[in-house]
């Protein structure tokens, strides 16, 4: 081991060299404190070359090596094994907005650009990058990458799969695949950067990707919505897309459990209406046209909806500050449900037109087997990704509760296949899933997988235990 961490701190120098454990422990668990692992070093490049030599250090030993970005990953993907013999490879040091192209509407980020900071860079060429997550500050572009990350304007934008023209992407033998193309045709055989999105750095490690730019909102409109049930906000969906079309940029569905959790855990959070319903949605309406009266629509399509029994009540935002104050609520969920405490997470998807029926059978199943379940359901309803986390209020109630995670799985995952859904919609599989996964993915499909793993990784060095 003593040659190994030799060669390595001769490729990144001694600061850039982890060894001791309480230096090492920050990137040895996950966001969620969920997963720990061990590791021979943390390694924090400065740039592709780097990363490129420490790959080949690595795979001369024969060492396994797991990539990590913000280390915000909700499924473990980014956490060394317990048992593992590996280095971790930080790519946080590679920072760089490489360029930005306003006319062909592109930018070329580094891995360990923060999405901020990318959203910043679009900015400043007056233009947008549109993922947003709500851990935007610190999560990682190779790591929105490597997840595939979607957030709340999947409904206009996509996902990143949909966001990136071209990768740059360090091979397990240490070579470097320079594929930062802007072009939005090149149909000259296999598009191999999809091998690689969604990948969570099993088959590579992503350093640098071309990334797609919008024009830039220059009107919102902003609401959170009481809505009748789940059947209610999906209608609402389909009308306001019928009548204002792309300027639907976001459409979250809030339950009251969760709402109940910003409340409770979140300083200055503050409830919208004079009365919590069972179900929400948060709407926002953007234009490119300063003057494009999105409030007054928003305004009149919420009133015909009122009219018709879809919403019940309903709060438009006057101001800047009122709207983030409303999408806070919806993005410290996750952060009021990890200081409640540990739940049995799911992120799934099912069509849209399904979700009703998700929310509605799956809760009446867990209810039959756990009747003090507690359901946390929100997420991005105009995609059909729902966040689905279960939990009971006492806590040691939940500690038992949490002990049935493979039998609660079982209900929600089975009932998410039978209504063809996912069982992973952006989180990826990470450890928590990569067994779960078999269950439900077809045979084939699972042996191409494996094919494309032994093609590009045959040694199984590349973030091993993770998705397959």
């Amino acid at each position: 081991m003593n040659d190994l961490l030799r060669a390595l701190t001769h490729v990144v120098g001694a600061p850039q060299l982890l060894a001791d454990a309480d230096a090492m422990a920050p990137y040895l668990t996950d966001w969620r404190g969920r997963y720990s692992g061990s590791a021979l070093a943390v390694v924090r490049p400065a740039d592709t070359g780097e990363v490129a030599e420490i790959v080949r250090v690595c795979a001369r030993a024969g060492v396994a090596m797991v990539p990590q970005g913000g280390n915000t990953g909700l499924c473990g993907g980014a956490t060394p094994l317990q048992a593992g013999r590996s280095v971790v490879i930080s790519l946080s040091r590679l920072n760089r907005v490489r360029a930005v192209d306003a006319a062909n509407n592109t930018l070329v980020a580094e891995a360990g650009c923060t999405l901020v900071a990318v959203q910043e860079a679009a900015a400043a060429a007056d233009r947008l990058f549109p993922l947003s997550l709500a851990s935007e500050g610190s999560c990682e572009i190779g790591g929105n990458l490597s997840t595939n990350a979607g957030g709340v304007h999947v409904l206009r934008y996509g996902n990143m799969r949909e966001l990136t023209l071209g990768l740059e992407v360090v091979l397990p033998d240490g070579r470097v695949w320079e594929g930062l193309r802007a072009l939005r045709k090149d149909n000259t055989g296999y598009d191999l950067k999809q091998l690689f999105i969604g990948a969570e750095g099993t088959l590579g490690i992503i350093t640098a990707a071309v990334l797609k730019l919008f024009p830039r909102p220059r009107a919102r409109a902003t609401a959170w919505v009481a809505v009748a049930d789940p059947e209610a906000a999906v209608t609402l969906l389909g009308r306001l897309r019928m009548v204002c079309g792309d300027r639907v940029a976001a459409f979250e569905i809030i339950g009251r459990s969760a709402l109940e959790l910003v409340l409770k855990h979140i300083p200055g959070a503050r409830a919208p209406l004079a009365d919590e319903p069972e179900w929400a949605v948060l709407v926002e309406l953007a234009d490119t046209a300063e003057d494009a009266g999105l409030d007054a629509l928003l305004e009149h399509e919420l009133g015909a909806a009122l009219e018709a029994g879809l919403a019940l009540d309903a709060a438009l935002a006057a101001n800047l500050s009122q709207a983030q104050a409303l999408w806070a609520l919806r993005e410290n969920i996750s952060e009021a449900q990890r200081i409640e405490g540990v739940s049995i997470k799911h992120d799934i998807s099912v069509p849209v037109s399904r979700i009703p029926e998700f929310l509605a059978r799956a809760g009446a199943l867990l209810r039959a087997a756990w009747p003090e379940v507690r359901v946390v359901a929100f997420g991005h309803i105009g995609d059909g990704n729902l966040h689905y986390n279960l939990s009971r209020p006492d806590a040691q109630d939940n500690a038992r509760f949490i002990a049935t995670t493979p039998e609660v799985n079982r209900v929600v995952h089975d009932l998410v296949h039978e209504l063809g859904g996912s069982i992973s919609a952006e989180h990826g599989l990470g450890q928590l899933k990569r067994e779960e996964v078999t269950r439900y993915k077809p045979a084939l499909e699972l042996e191409l997988m494996r094919a494309v793993k032994n093609s590009l990784d045959p040694r199984g060095l590349m973030n091993p235990g993770k998705v397959i």
